[in-house]
């Protein structure tokens, strides 16, 4: 990688320097990596910021099959949830909170709380005026 930033959402050499601890390492075993785990993120970061296709990542990044490939196996293995879990953490006991959160707020708004929802439960369906007794 390049020692600039190519893109807004490429990694800075601070952001890294919190990753990469974090980030799993290659097998011993196996062939030599061909592309460094700095540059699968920031393909990553760029998809994620940007919303483009896997198959629209621009050239500058490894190929988009092999930048989907890590970010579905450390899903897949939990390693997102570890790094997420990680730098909460990090920024709490920072913040002079402990590591974990103690409480939750769930938003009633998203909670769901009916089989149907809006107009649907509360609109009462029109009767015709042909069923009506006082329609001349």
């Amino acid at each position: 990688m390049k020692p600039e930033q190519r893109y807004a959402t490429d990694l800075t050499d601070a952001e890294w320097k919190l990753l990469e601890p974090l980030i799993p390492r290659a097998a011993k075993k196996g062939r030599r990596e061909e592309y460094s785990k700095r540059d699968i993120i920031n393909g990553i970061r760029y998809l994620l910021r940007t919303g483009c296709a896997w198959r629209l990542l621009p050239r500058d990044f490894p190929p988009w099959a092999t930048v989907y490939h890590y970010f579905r196996r450390w899903k897949n293995n939990g390693t997102w949830e570890r790094v997420h879990g990680e730098l909460r953490g990090r920024l709490r006991r920072r913040a002079g909170r402990e590591p974990q959160p103690s409480a939750a707020i769930i938003d009633s708004q998203s909670v769901k709380t009916t089989e149907k929802g809006g107009s649907a439960v509360t609109t009462r369906a029109r009767r015709s005026t042909a069923a009506s007794a006082t329609y001349w």
